[in-house]
């Protein structure tokens, strides 16, 4: 009998995010840096009779909706596997937070799979399974900070040189009580266009200044999908707007939110800060210091 295996599951911020229009199979096109986090869940596969999944949040969804079993399917397909495998998620990555919680568990579930199954599939082979099961789960297959193009499954590392300015960079991730359904944002971007979407040549010409320059991190910082977020969800520019003013810091949201960032000099005290997003937002807000992979 096989010991478990156990895997780290991080959660992602979109550093740059540019969403630049939709497309006719009714998903959009972007333009993105994403970093992945030293913090997020957990995950344990061990051998099994039938496919199988426990999480200690019960929120999470344990059945076929979740991506975890949802890459079992899809690597079962692709291989040929017979085997099968019971998986235990601790969650610590909040949902509707725009962290790739789900995508993250989905892609380290194929890497999970693989290794469980002898490793028939090398590591580049499984980035195009890892996009089958959602648009920005083939990030989290590749070390470092990546550009996402496409609707999300066309990855390419980031120059060496530009890696370096992000790599270790110290980050106070905050989420407020609520969510953001991601489908929800993309449908009032798409209601809101032409004005809502960044044209993709504007996308490519900024990312592209970033990376030949030398720039701090701060500098790349942006996401047009706060536009929609912020007209809803009021809390989120009101307390981004005090960060700014009362502490010097230059947050932003990530993804499609409500999760929003704000990198943080070294040595700074964050707890002043995490008390006041605790007093704005409630006792209920997750607020976490840690660092960019």
């Amino acid at each position: 009998m096989h010991e478990p295996l156990t895997y780290f599951s991080p959660a992602k911020l979109n550093l740059f995010l540019a969403i630049t229009g939709r497309r006719s199979d009714g998903f959009h096109d972007l333009v993105s840096v994403v970093a992945k986090l030293k913090w997020g869940d957990t995950l344990t596969i061990a051998p099994a009779e039938t496919d199988a999944l426990e999480c200690d949040d019960p929120a999470v969804p344990v059945d076929a909706s979740n991506l975890v079993l949802k890459a079992a399917a899809v690597f079962r397909e692709a291989t040929g596997w017979r085997g099968a495998a019971k998986f235990v998620l601790q969650k610590r990555i909040p949902m509707g937070a725009g962290l790739g919680g789900g995508s993250s568990n989905g892609a380290i579930a194929l890497r999970a799979l693989n290794d469980l199954a002898g490793r028939p599939l090398d590591d580049a082979a499984l980035v195009p399974l890892a996009a089958k099961l959602g648009s920005d789960c083939a990030a989290f297959l590749t070390a470092g900070p990546v550009v996402m193009r496409g609707r999300g499954e066309r990855i390419e590392a980031l120059p060496e040189a530009s890696a370096a300015r992000l790599s270790g960079r110290r980050v106070l991730v905050f989420k407020p009580s609520f969510g953001i359904s991601t489908p929800w944002a993309y449908q009032q971007m798409a209601a809101r266009a032409p004005d809502s979407y960044c044209p993709e040549e504007e996308a490519q010409l900024r990312l592209q200044r970033w990376i030949e320059s030398d720039a701090a991190a701060e500098a790349l910082l942006y996401n047009n999908m706060e536009s929609v977020a912020f007209e809803k969800f009021i809390a989120l520019p009101t307390m981004l707007e005090e960060l700014r003013g009362e502490c010097g810091l230059a947050p932003r949201m990530s993804g499609s939110g409500s999760a929003c960032f704000a990198f943080l000099p070294e040595g700074a005290d964050a707890s002043a800060i995490a008390q006041r997003l605790k007093d704005g937002w409630g006792g209920e807000a997750v607020v976490i210091d840690s660092r960019l992979e």
